[in-house]
Order: structure tokens, then C-alpha cells, then sequence
């Protein structure tokens, strides 16, 4: 009973620090990012489109680069402590929104896919004239730098897949959810909802004042009248990862791999809606699903966090670091 009382208390008085802070608009133009932000404007699916990035050079180049590729709930902004060490040791860091999220375009039709979202990150990294890069992404970012790794191997030195999402196909047990109904649900997100859901699926119900920074960037549009338009792509985008798993193919990656792996991490998707509840019980068990995901990609490395969640470059930056620059150092 105290812990329940205790957890309410959190999500209470995170609730007035948000309501303190201004509503975004839904191109986050009143954020500040932590690092210069830049805009590449190109042309897909008869649509003039604005990819919003970061590129950010180190002091003393090791002539290595290496792209971020954010999770569904989150934007470019969350890479900074990532960012900051990775610059510190020579690398030139690119960190893009892809389109539908953070400050990048929120179109009213497009059809989301994890190809295109690939095309339109190989066309930025094209007009940056990088040839060849280091990719990492975390959660849907992790589906994204697979896809990416495997449309483009020649672009692709190595890759890194942090707690990434798809490792298994939950279409198989899990019941269909239309866009229609998404779109629903996700005109109901709130900060107290999302706020919940991160403290018992990322975090172990241990909160941490920072964490409430990434609240506030998922849901501070919440009141933005354009919001049923972030709502929209966000659908749409659930959509496409529910429909479009990349883990028949991880046995053709041949570009050299390390997982980063928090054990604690019970994300699935549609897991809320599958009556059985075996089956439900052994849905998101990472520190199965890292093994596992290790043995079907060839030259790869697995390093598992014990007792960390979806997040370990932000619950346990230290224990993350080191695996991916030990990695990157090889």
C-alpha cells in the first residue's frame, strides 16, 4: 500500500513540473536541442519534407562517423550524453528525426515504412557526403539501423543494436490493432499515462527527476491544437512496426555487430492485448531474446547489462558506454 501511495506521489508531482512548462508545438520549434540543428530538405512521395539533424564535429577528428537512430517514443534530443563522449574520442556525430517525429516533418499521408525511412536516412548521409558510417540504433531505431544495414552494406562499417524492438514477431500471438484504433489511443496520451508506462516498463518503478525531461518531449504537445496530427503519424508508425519485422533476415547482416542488451527489459509490443497468459508472460524476455538474436547474426558480439532496462544509455550511461566503445575501438 505505501509503495502504490508512493509511486502515485511521483507521477503526481511530475505532473505539476509539466504543466509548468510550455506547450510545444508539434515541430518542437519552441525546444531547444542540445546541439545546432539543421534541416535537409528533400522531396518522397510526391511531399516536399524537412528531415530535422544534428551533426556535430569533434575537436580532434578520428575521421570515423557514426549515426544515431532513435527509439518510436523519442527524437534525436535524448543522444546528447552519447553524443558529448562519442566527439570527446574523434568521432563526427549525425543524429536525424526521422520523419513523423521530433522537429522533422509530420506529414498528413505517407506511407511509413522502414525502406523508406532507410532511403531517407541514406539520402541525408548523401548530402553530408559521408560514404561510409557506424550505425547504432535503440528501440525502433534498432529495427531502422537493421533495415538500413541491409539495403545499404557498403554504407554500413559496423552496427550496433541497443535494446532494439523486433526481436520477435509479435504478429504471431499478438491481435491486430487498426490505425484506426491507434490513432484513438493515441489522442488519449497524456504525461500521467506516459509517465507511468516508462516507470514500470523502462525504469522498475525506480524514477529519477531526469528521466521526467523525456515525458515532457513525448507528450508536451499533447495540448498543441496540431496535435491529432502528431497523433496520426504516430499510428501509422506503430503500425509499421507491428506489420514489418526485420528478424527473418538478421542471418543476412554480414556487417560486424555488437548487441547492447538490458536484461530487465520486458518491452513487446502488443503484449497488453494477448489474453493468453502464458503466452504473454514470455513475450519481451530479453535476456532470452539477446542470446538468441546473437546466434542468428553472424559476427556478432552480445554485451548484456544486468538489471537494466530499454534504456541503458540513459538508466546506466557508464555500463553503456564502455561495451560500445571497446566495440568501436576493435
Amino acid at each position: 500500500m505505501r509503495r502504490c501511495i508512493f509511486l502515485f506521489l511521483l507521477i503526481i508531482a511530475g505532473t505539476v513540473h509539466a504543466q509548468e512548462r510550455p506547450v510545444l508545438d508539434i515541430l518542437l520549434t519552441n525546444y531547444e536541442y542540445p546541439f545546432e540543428v539543421s534541416y535537409f530538405s528533400f522531396k518522397s512521395q510526391d511531399q516536399d519534407l524537412r528531415m530535422a539533424y544534428m551533426d556535430i564535429r569533434p575537436q580532434k577528428p578520428n575521421g570515423k562517423e557514426i549515426l544515431l537512430l532513435h527509439g518510436k517514443n523519442f527524437n534525436g534530443a535524448y543522444w546528447k550524453t552519447t553524443a558529448d563522449a562519442l566527439t570527446k574520442d574523434g568521432y563526427r556525430v549525425v543524429i536525424p528525426d526521422q520523419i513523423g517525429f521530433g522537429k522533422s516533418s509530420k506529414p498528413v499521408s505517407y506511407q511509413f515504412s522502414f525502406q523508406q525511412l532507410a532511403q531517407n536516412t541514406k539520402e541525408l548521409l548523401n548530402e553530408l557526403k559521408i560514404d561510409k558510417i557506424i550505425v547504432l540504433g535503440h528501440s525502433m531505431g534498432g529495427m531502422l539501423a537493421t533495415r538500413f544495414t541491409l539495403m545499404y552494406p557498403e554504407s554500413a562499417e559496423k552496427l550496433v543494436l541497443e535494446n532494439p524492438i523486433g526481436l520477435e514477431d509479435w504478429k504471431v500471438v499478438a491481435p491486430y490493432v487498426s490505425i484506426d484504433q491507434q490513432y484513438q489511443n493515441e489522442l488519449k496520451a497524456s504525461y500521467e499515462t506516459a509517465k507511468q508506462y516508462q516507470l514500470v516498463y523502462y525504469y522498475d518503478n525506480k524514477w529519477k527527476p531526469e528521466y521526467d525531461e523525456w515525458v515532457y518531449l513525448l507528450t508536451g504537445w499533447v495540448k498543441n491544437p496540431d496535435y491529432p496530427l502528431v497523433a496520426w503519424n504516430n499510428a501509422r508508425t506503430s503500425d509499421m512496426i507491428f506489420t514489418q519485422p526485420v528478424l527473418y533476415e538478421f542471418q543476412n547482416i554480414q556487417t560486424p555487430t555488437l548487441l547492447i542488451i538490458g536484461t530487465r527489459d520486458r518491452t513487446a509490443i502488443g503484449k497488453n492485448n494477448v489474453k493468453d497468459e502464458i503466452v504473454r508472460e514470455k513475450m519481451g524476455l530479453y535476456q532470452n531474446l539477446g542470446k538468441e538474436t546473437q546466434k542468428k547474426i553472424p559476427n556478432s558480439k552480445l554485451a548484456e547489462l544486468d538489471n537494466i532496462g530499454h534504456l541503458p544509455h540513459i538508466e546506466a550511461f557508464d555500463q553503456f558506454i564502455k561495451p560500445l566503445k571497446d566495440f568501436l575501438e576493435e
